[in-house]
């Protein structure tokens, strides 16, 4: 009898750990966990449905979180990453923890465990440019706005960042990529999912969506900008390492290089 399965989950992380959970509970061979949107049937496995559960995704948290505060913080920035096979790979990943009595999460010279601290950087590099790079521009409608395009699914890891710095202010970020944002009323901060197609970049034709003031502070800040670089001591090369091109397209002091 052939009891090794394919987990088709709903593509949350909680969708995710509940997967995990059930691996464990049922002790089968984990061919594969996939997301429900990309699944592929397994030639050589069968597959079972996983409805999240939150007291069982909790349950995982919390077990791997007591092993390892820094294994967590992997596995959850490393699952950001939507690396192709990710889920096997934090499956195999936690196995490994739960098998251990040491602390795995730096032992390099596992594949695994190597593959996974390589990801979850990549991420938080990603988080603190995200952090760094987003630029709100003012609405009609009052409420400050920015899309995003980054690398990885990093909204959920900067909401606290921007919460707190503006913390007074409606704003919205949102995911061109990923077709979805955050939404901070002053209260707290929602998932959205927004109709429009219109990609606001830092164009220079002036849109209606934004406020006339909004401009007027683009242009003194892009003046600020302007007059500050001395064209002498410009190094292309270092600044594009500090600030990648992929990101220009939304940055407003960048409204003559894009």
């Amino acid at each position: 009898m052939n009891d090794s399965k394919t987990f088709i989950y709903d593509g949350s992380f909680n969708g995710f750990l509940t997967a995990v959970f059930i691996a464990f509970e049922e002790k089968v061979h984990v061919a594969d966990i996939q997301k429900n949107s990309v699944s592929q049937n397994g030639l050589f496995s069968d597959t079972e449905t996983i409805f999240t559960s939150i007291e069982k995704a909790k349950r995982v948290w919390n077990g791997i979180q007591a092993k390892s505060s820094s294994a967590i913080k992997n596995i959850y920035f490393a699952y950001l990453s939507e690396t192709k096979g990710i889920e096997l790979l934090l499956y195999r990943y936690i196995r490994k923890l739960f098998a251990s009595e040491r602390s795995i999460h730096s032992d390099y010279s596992d594949g695994i465990v190597l593959k996974i601290s390589q990801l979850a950087k990549s991420v938080g590099r990603e988080k603190h440019r995200m952090e760094a790079f987003v630029r709100f521009q003012l609405t009609q409608d009052e409420v400050y706005f920015a899309n995003i395009e980054p690398d990885f699914d990093v909204l959920p890891l900067i909401s606290k960042h921007f919460r707190s710095r503006y913390a007074d202010q409606q704003w919205i970020i949102y995911d061109v990529k990923r077709k979805y944002g955050l939404f901070y009323d002053l209260q707290r901060v929602e998932i959205i999912s927004l109709d429009s197609q219109e990609i606001h970049t830092n164009s220079i034709r002036k849109s209606d969506t934004f406020s006339g003031e909004e401009y007027d502070y683009q242009d003194l800040w892009n003046n600020y900008f302007k007059s500050t670089n001395i064209k002498s001591r410009i190094n292309r090369k270092l600044h594009a390492q500090h600030v990648p091109k992929r990101y220009w397209k939304y940055l407003s002091e960048k409204k003559e290089a894009v």
